[in-house]
């Protein structure tokens, strides 16, 4: 199994609702290409260290996940591109 840090950043001007569904929706979809999520940390507001698309904070989630296939982090990648409340995204294999 291979091992992955996925840490993504959600627009701040959303509510708190509405961030929650951004993260749920992508752990579900990880979910369904059949990896599996070992711990989801919220890391809340934070100050970026540049500005993105006009934003000088985002609302930082980090994602452990394992996973025998690159399928789930693939289809993770291509929906992190598409949704537009996602303004960066980072997927990162960790070396046991």
């Amino acid at each position: 199994m291979k091992k992955y840090e996925i840490m993504f950043i959600v627009k701040p001007d959303l509510e708190e609702e509405n961030i929650k569904k951004v993260a749920n929706s992508m752990k579900e979809t990880l979910e369904k290409n059949e990896a599996k999520v070992l711990d989801v940390k919220e890391m809340g507001q934070r100050e970026l260290a540049y500005e993105i698309n006009k934003y000088k904070t985002g609302y930082y989630f980090l994602f452990v996940i394992e996973t025998e296939n690159t399928t789930a982090t693939k289809e993770f990648d291509r929906l992190a591109l598409i949704n537009e409340n996602i303004i960066r995204h980072l997927i990162v294999r960790v070396e046991d």
